[in-house]
C-alpha cells in the first residue's frame, strides 16, 4: 500500500485521491434498542419489526422480524425506528454479526446500529467491513457476564474513508454483486442437498416396504432384505495406522474418521471402495460413509469395504449403509465407535444390480452438483476475502 496505508492496493478506474481516516460517528448514527415489557400483551404481535440478535445470521438483507410489537409497546420502550439502509450491527451475545433493513424496524439493546448519513456513507460499503468493524467491537467491548461494545465506542470507530462518495459507491456495488454470487451458488446447493435427501428417501424402501416409492423405468421387482456381510467384503489390511510423521503433502487423498484431512504421499491403494467412519463418527456430519474410487490412502479410523462382484455396486451400497441408523449403533463414550460387527450387520434392501448402477449413478451425480456449487461458493468467498484486504486500507 502506499502513502502510509491511506490508499488501497487496489482502485477503481477513475479514481486516484488519497483516502482520509474519519470517524464512524461522523459519517453514521449510533442507535441502540430497547425492549418493550415481556408481561404486557398489549405491545406485542403488532405491525412493527422488532430484532433480536439471535435472528441474524448468514443473511445480508432483512425485512421482517421473528417477533414483532405494536405501537404502544414502541412508545413505551427505547426503541428507536431505523430507516430503509441501516447496517444492524449486534453489540453482545456474539459481536459483530449484521444485516441491511430492507424495511424500516427497531431493535432490542443488543444491537448499535450504524444509519449512515446521507450522501456521507454508503450502506453496503460499510457493510462490506463488517469483519473489521466485528474485530473492533471485540477489542474494545467491556463486560463481566458478556462482552458488550458500546454505541460511543462503535462512534469512535476509526475508518479510512474514500473521500467521494462516487468510490465508496462502487466498492459497495462490487461487494453486493460478488455477494450475490455467492449467494446464489450457496442457495442452489442448499436446494439440491435438500432435494438429494427428499430423494433418498423415495428412492429407498422406508418402514419395512420392499419397494421404493420412486423406480427408474423397466424395474418391478420387489428388493431383498440382505446384510452388509452378504454383500461386501470388509478389508482390515489396506487400512494404516495413523503416524502423522509418515503423513507427506502430496496429492493423494487421505480418508480418516472425519472424511479427507489433507493429501499425502506414499502407503495408497488403488480401486473403488466404500468407506465407512470408524470412530470419531460420533459427529457424523463430514462424511460417515462414501465411495471412493481412484488412489487413495485410508487410516484405522475407517472401514473399508468392497461390494462384492455381481451383486451390489459400491456407490448404491455407500447410499444404502448412509440410510441405517447408524447413530444407534456407536458404542463408547466421548468418541463413539462403529465397531466393525455392528456395521456387517446391517440390514437394508436391495435390488437386482441394474437397478442399483441406476441409483447410485444418479445420486453420485447429484452429489458432483452440489460439490460442484459449493467449490463456486467456496472460490467467491475466497476471491472476496482477498479483495477485501486490497480494497480497503
Amino acid at each position: 500500500m502506499s502513502n502510509n496505508n491511506k490508499t488501497p492496493a487496489i482502485r477503481f478506474k477513475g479514481f486516484t485521491d488519497t483516502w482520509e481516516q474519519r470517524k464512524l460517528g461522523e459519517v453514521a448514527d449510533i442507535v441502540g434498542g430497547g425492549t418493550p415489557s415481556t408481561s404486557n400483551d398489549d405491545y406485542w404481535d403488532g405491525d412493527i419489526d422488532w430484532y433480536a440478535p439471535a435472528e441474524i445470521a448468514d443473511q445480508i438483507y432483512v425485512a421482517s422480524s421473528e417477533r414483532k410489537i405494536t405501537q404502544q409497546g414502541y412508545d413505551n420502550s427505547s426503541a428507536k425506528m431505523l430507516p430503509v439502509g441501516t447496517v444492524l450491527f449486534t453489540s453482545r451475545a456474539g459481536i459483530g454479526k449484521t444485516a441491511i433493513l430492507r424495511k424500516e424496524g427497531c431493535t432490542n439493546q443488543g444491537f448499535q446500529s450504524i444509519v449512515p448519513h446521507i450522501n456521507e456513507l454508503d450502506s453496503y460499503f460499510i457493510f462490506s467491513r463488517s469483519e473489521e468493524m466485528k474485530r473492533y467491537g471485540e477489542t474494545v467491548g467491556a463486560g463481566s457476564t458478556f462482552v458488550e461494545v458500546s454505541g460511543k465506542q462503535m462512534a469512535n470507530m476509526e475508518l479510512m474513508m474514500p473521500i467521494t462518495m462516487e468510490e465508496q459507491v462502487t466498492i459497495g456495488s462490487f461487494f453486493s454483486n460478488l455477494d450475490f454470487l455467492i449467494t446464489l451458488h450457496q442457495r442452489k446447493c442448499d436446494k439440491l442437498i435438500q432435494f438429494k435427501a427428499a430423494m433418498l428417501k423415495k428412492m429407498f424402501t422406508q418402514n419395512g416396504a420392499d419397494k421404493p416409492e420412486i423406480r427408474f423405468k423397466g424395474f418391478t421387482d420387489a428388493w431383498e432384505q440382505r446384510k452388509v456381510q452378504d454383500v461386501a467384503d470388509r478389508f482390515d489390511n489396506l487400512r494404516i495406522p495413523v503416524a502423522a510423521n509418515l503423513r507427506v503433502h502430496g496429492t493423494t487423498p487421505y480418508y480418516g474418521a472425519n472424511g479427507i484431512q489433507d493429501y499425502v504421499e506414499g502407503f495408497t491403494h488403488d480401486g473403488e471402495f466404500v468407506l465407512v467412519a470408524e470412530d470419531g463418527a460420533n459427529d457424523l456430519k463430514n462424511y460417515p460413509v462414501k465411495c471412493v474410487n481412484g488412489r487413495i490412502w485410508v487410516n484405522n479410523h475407517a472401514h473399508v469395504l468392497q461390494g462384492k462382484a455381481g451383486i451390489a455396486d459400491n456407490s448404491f451400497l455407500a447410499f444404502a449403509i448412509s440410510q441405517s441408523d447408524i447413530e444407534s449403533l456407536l458404542v463408547g463414550g466421548g468418541r463413539a465407535k462403529l465397531n466393525a460387527e455392528a456395521l456387517m450387520s446391517i440390514e437394508f434392501r436391495l435390488p437386482c444390480l441394474q437397478e442399483q448402477y441406476r441409483i447410485g449413478e444418479y445420486l453420485t451425480q447429484l452429489d458432483n452438483l452440489i460439490t460442484l456449487h459449493q467449490r463456486k461458493c467456496d472460490k467467491y468467498k475466497s476471491i472476496k476475502a482477498g479483495l477485501i484486504r486490497k480494497l480497503f486500507p
